[in-house]
């Protein structure tokens, strides 16, 4: 049975290429990214799997006034199993970032363009990798008149780009009867183009704002004003002292350590002439688990009350997001386990275990006790101009679900 599946997803290029043709010309973006939200996008795709003979399929609308619609929709589809008590997850999302400066494209972003194995335009990696293998297996599956061992499950998405609060984050708060503790998880939201990166596990992030407020005069009488750049300057520069701080390393992670970086910067005086009164940057976080982000804000504080008793400015602190790291997949997981077996059939290679600074949506299922991966193979180049993703990638992929259903 899985052989015949294996099969007929080599047969599947052409449909590869249709599906991703038809939903990169229906952007997707949501509102907080200048668009109308997904429904067009979600309404196509329930057309497409009944065509394709799919009957259980259910939608899940999380109300948001801000969209044309009034809700940001989410879809969840099953191929039923042999078992039907427990279900392989496949987890991707359905809405994508604006396209950016279009002069850095060399063809529409909203019009798939083909060069040999690769597909471009806005979306096919970020994230039509994360449902379009999917569906090839269960167009395979159906076309084929094989039943899995367990269910095989197709969720897609909004809201992942901006706050998944509409996305994944609603089903898990008002749906969590779709999350079985025996259901294994996986969201193909990041990767290597080797096939070897299955993240486990995410570090904590937060990005603190920090604002230092001095007294502005002319440059020429700088003993009447507190520089608050030069105050900023010295601030910006002891945040390096968090790495003493927090000096833990896990090699799990690349990098290995917590990060502490100064970024964005604002503006302070618009002329050269006068010494600034405020000077507000950021600081951007990426810590390892084992850490507490109170206890980083903490030190971040005191910094501001060193940098204030010697310069005489006054400073305050804003966390403009903080997310505690989920608890880590183990690598003994099943779903670690089953998809590295299926990476070594269809790849011929080993998966590797990681860890990622970044977040993704993963966390939510791991916040409720599920172990879950993220994992697929790509070229990794998500909203960036000329994206792009290779058919044998996504087919390859879906071989590899097919292995895990299947598989032990």
């Amino acid at each position: 049975m899985l052989q015949s599946v294996l099969n007929h997803i080599d047969t599947q290029r052409d449909s590869l290429v249709d599906l991703q043709r038809k939903l990169v010309a229906i952007p997707a973006l949501g509102p907080a990214n200048g668009g109308p939200g997904e429904k067009a996008k979600a309404d196509f795709l329930i057309d497409y799997l009944r065509g394709i003979g799919i009957t259980d399929i259910t939608e899940y609308n999380a109300p948001d006034e801000q969209a044309e619609a009034g809700y940001r929709p989410n879809l969840v589809a099953r191929i039923p199993g042999t078992d039907t008590s427990r279900t392989l997850w496949i987890i991707g999302h359905i809405d994508i970032v604006p396209a950016g400066d279009l002069s850095l494209w060399d063809s529409d972003p909203f019009e798939l363009r083909l060069d040999g194995d690769v597909m471009y335009g806005r979306g096919v990696e970020d994230d039509h990798c994360g449902f379009v293998p999917t569906i090839m297996l269960a167009k395979s599956l159906i076309e084929t008149g094989t039943t899995p061992p367990m269910n095989l499950g197709i969720m897609m998405v909004a809201d992942e780009e901006t706050s998944s609060r509409h996305g994944l984050g609603f089903l898990v708060e008002k749906h969590p009867e779709l999350f079985g503790e025996n259901d294994l998880f996986v969201v193909p939201d990041m990767g290597s183009p080797d096939s070897t990166q299955i993240e486990i596990a995410e570090k904590s992030s937060m990005w603190v704002k920090v604002t230092v407020i001095g007294r502005q005069c002319h440059a020429s009488t700088p003993l009447e004003g507190v520089n608050s750049l030069v105050a900023a300057a010295a601030f910006i520069t002891s945040v390096y002292d968090l790495y003493d701080e927090f000096p833990d390393s896990d090699d799990l992670f690349e990098p290995s350590v917590s990060t502490f970086e100064p970024t964005k910067k604002e503006a302070n005086v618009p002329n050269i002439n006068t010494i600034p009164g405020k000077d507000v940057f950021y600081i951007d976080c990426r810590v390892l688990p084992q850490y507490e982000l109170d206890d980083v804000f903490a030190v971040i504080r005191a910094i501001g009350e060193d940098v204030e008793d010697e310069y005489g400015v006054r400073c305050e602190f804003e966390k403009v997001q903080a997310d505690q790291a989920a608890p880590a997949t183990s690598m003994d997981a099943e779903v670690v386990t089953r998809l590295q077996a299926a990476i070594g059939r269809v790849y011929g290679v080993e998966g590797m275990p990681v860890g990622v600074g970044g977040g993704t949506v993963a966390a939510f299922l791991r916040r409720m006790g599920r172990d879950a991966v993220v994992w697929s193979t790509m070229d990794g180049n998500a909203h960036q101009p000329n994206e792009h993703a290779r058919i044998s990638h996504q087919l390859g992929d879906a071989k590899v679900y097919a292995e895990m259903l299947f598989g032990e």
